[in-house]
């Protein structure tokens, strides 16, 4: 059982890991996007940055939902 606490806890930090690497990258080529807009006569929107957090999301989605189910399986008896 002590395999699934310490897997259930990996899963966990994994997610908040790759949550806070989504805002950080995201952030930054939202910014670096609107500063080619204006320099360097890009044509595309900033917001187009916000489409790379969807793979993001999912890794997201899928580490918290292991780590629920691991904590699950750690939890019964």
């Amino acid at each position: 059982m002590k395999k699934y606490r310490a897997l259930s806890c990996f899963f966990l930090a994994l997610a908040i890991l790759l949550s806070d690497i989504m805002c950080a990258l995201v952030a930054y080529n939202y910014c670096n996007l609107q500063w080619e807009i204006t320099h360097s006569g890009f044509s595309a929107p900033a917001e187009i940055a916000f489409l790379l957090a969807i793979p993001y999301a999912a890794g997201i989605l899928i580490c918290a939902a292991l780590a629920w189910l691991f904590h699950k399986k750690w939890k019964s008896p």
